[in-house]
């Protein structure tokens, strides 16, 4: 099965290098994405070219694509799933949830001029960053790149409701899943409280697991692409 691999803010399509080859190790085909703004030394791009990025991506991929988001992108996997919920297998949402429709897409942080730097570890101290070694922070900071402010407070829509029955797996880094359950019960989880198939998986590891823990985190990706497909299986055949 092909897998549509979304990072989160500042990063590109290169935070998932050591994940790929071993989601290709379990059968799959990993595409990892640089979207629009992310190290093309453009702050013009928006967070429309980034939804129509990822979309393009899940339309050229072979089959039934299944998607993954990270952080802040979990927005833009799910979003992908709105659009496109006879094409996309099933989502995975790793430390992070979709913002509702109406909604900015990462409007978190504060901006120099017309874009966002990435803000420091000092935001992330704690069980966000704890696993990582002092040269990975290192290294992942050097390569952030500016996010622009199109991006980041462009509005959110999302508009088809049958983007409830795509299969979601939400992947727990830094909190676990009686958090997340907690989270979605208390009603501050919108998107994921309408999932009809929600599964929520346990990662021991901080907010960035494809540095930290990426053997553990394509295991966890694979198995929820896998399951995914079962599930077209069995629909396919009327069970």
């Amino acid at each position: 099965m092909d897998i549509v691999l979304i990072a989160g803010l500042w990063l590109d399509g290169s935070a998932w290098d050591q994940v790929v080859p071993e989601l290709e190790q379990l059968g799959h085909r990993a595409i990892a994405l640089t979207l629009p703004g992310q190290g093309d030394g453009s702050t013009q791009a928006t967070y429309d070219d980034q939804v129509a990025a990822v979309v393009g991506a899940v339309d050229a991929a072979s089959g039934r694509p299944f998607v993954v988001g990270h952080s802040a992108a979990c927005t833009l996997a799910w979003v992908a799933a709105d659009l496109r919920p006879d094409r996309v297998c099933g989502v995975a949402l790793i430390g992070g949830y979709p913002q509702p429709d109406g909604n900015a897409y990462a409007d978190f942080f504060a901006p120099t001029g017309d874009a966002v730097p990435f803000p420091g570890w000092e935001p992330f101290s704690g069980p966000d960053s704890a696993d990582l070694a002092t040269e990975v922070r290192s290294s992942i900071a050097a390569g952030a790149h500016p996010m622009p402010l199109s991006v980041v407070r462009g509005t959110v829509r999302l508009q088809d409701e049958r983007r409830h029955d795509v299969p979601l797996t939400l992947i727990c880094p830094e909190f676990s899943p009686a958090q997340a359950q907690e989270w979605i019960d208390g009603g501050g989880v919108v998107e994921l409280a309408d999932a009809r198939r929600l599964d929520l998986v346990d990662l021991d590891s901080g907010h960035w697991p494809m540095f930290s823990r990426p053997v553990e985190l394509a295991r966890v990706i694979a198995e929820a692409a896998d399951a995914a497909a079962q599930n077209e299986g069995v629909k396919a055949s009327g069970g």
